[in-house]
C-alpha cells in the first residue's frame, strides 16, 4: 500500500499547542453544556441568555489562536484560509435547503467529509465558521448559536479523528456510521443547553434544580426521547446517511484533488543557487 493510499491531507495541523487550546476550550465547552446538573441555575425567561456571550467569548479566541497559532509555525498558509472560506460558504448555502423541515439538516455532510480529508483541526475551525455564517444568512442569531457552532466543531473535529486507513466502500461505512452518530450527538447536546429552562415543574421531563446527577440524567434521557430523538435527530440522521452514501465518493474525490492540486502540505523550497553559465538568472532569456 503506498503511502498516499494512507495519508490525509493537514490543511490546519493542530500541533501540541493548538491540540492542547483545543482540548481545554472543549472542556470548557462541556462545561458550559452541562454545568445546571452541577448547580442548580436561576430561573430565566430565555435561557442562556446570560452564559451565551460566555461561550462566544471562549469560542471566538480558541478560533483565533487555533489560526494564528499554525499561522506562525506554518501550519496553515493563504490557500488553506481561501478553502476554507469556500466550504464556509458552501455550508452556508446548503443549509437553509433542509433546515426546518422534519430535522433535515444539509450542513452536516460537508462538514463531515472536509473533516475527514483536511484533518481535525480543520474540521473544528469550518464548524464554528459554518454554523456562524449560515445563521447571520438566515437570521438565526441567537443565544443558542454559540452552542451550535461549539457542537458543530466537534462534528468537524471527531471526523478528522478517524481512523485513516478505511478507503472505498469501507470508508464511505464508517463516514455514513459517523454521521448517523453526529446527527444524535448534535441533538442530545442542543437539547442539554436549554432543557433545564423549558420544561415546566412536577414533570416527568422536568430538571430538578439539586436532584441527583442520575436522576436528572434519567428525566434528560426521556425528554430527548420523546422531543427529539425520533424526530428531529432521526431527521438529520436520515439526512445525513443519505447524503454520505449519495453524494461522499464524488465530494471526496474533489476535496482531494483540490487538496493535491493545492500541494498543502508540499513544504515551499527557495532556489537561492546564484545563476551559471548554464542557467538562466529571474529575468533569463
Amino acid at each position: 500500500m503506498t503511502p498516499s493510499v494512507v495519508s490525509r491531507t493537514r490543511v490546519i495541523r493542530v500541533a501540541p499547542r493548538s491540540a492542547l487550546v483545543l482540548v481545554l476550550a472543549s472542556a470548557a465547552g462541556l462545561a458550559m453544556f452541562f454545568w445546571p446538573l452541577f448547580h442548580a441555575p436561576e430561573p430565566e425567561a430565555i435561557a442562556h441568555t446570560a452564559d451565551a456571550p460566555l461561550i462566544f467569548v471562549v469560542i471566538l479566541p480558541v478560533l483565533v489562536a487555533v489560526v494564528l497559532a499554525e499561522l506562525s509555525s506554518g501550519g496553515i498558509d493563504a490557500k488553506g484560509l481561501a478553502m476554507l472560506g469556500v466550504l464556509s460558504a458552501i455550508n452556508a448555502a446548503l443549509r437553509p435547503l433542509g433546515a426546518g423541515t422534519a430535522g433535515i439538516e444539509t450542513v452536516f455532510f460537508m462538514l463531515v467529509l472536509a473533516g475527514r480529508v483536511f484533518g481535525p483541526g480543520f474540521g473544528f475551525v469550518l464548524g464554528c465558521t459554518s454554523l456562524f455564517t449560515s445563521a447571520l444568512l438566515t437570521a438565526g442569531v441567537g443565544p443558542w448559536l454559540p452552542f451550535q457552532m461549539l457542537a458543530s466543531a466537534w462534528v468537524g473535529l471527531g471526523a478528522g479523528l478517524l481512523p485513516v486507513r478505511p478507503r472505498g466502500k469501507a470508508e464511505i461505512a464508517m463516514l455514513a456510521g459517523y454521521g448517523l452518530l453526529a446527527a444524535y450527538g448534535f441533538g442530545f447536546l442542543m437539547n442539554m443547553w436549554f432543557w433545564p429552562y423549558t420544561t415546566g415543574i412536577d414533570t416527568q421531563l422536568s430538571y430538578v434544580a439539586g436532584a441527583p446527577l442520575l436522576e436528572n440524567l434519567h428525566r434528560f434521557a426521556v425528554f430527548t426521547g420523546v422531543t427529539s430523538t425520533f424526530g428531529w435527530d432521526t431527521g438529520r440522521a436520515i439526512t445525513n446517511v443519505v447524503a454520505i452514501v449519495l453524494a461522499g465518493p464524488a465530494v471526496l474525490a474533489a476535496l482531494r484533488r483540490a487538496a493535491r492540486r493545492a500541494a498543502f502540505d508540499a513544504p515551499v523550497v527557495f532556489d537561492s543557487a546564484p545563476a551559471g553559465p548554464g542557467r538562466t538568472g529571474p529575468a533569463g532569456g
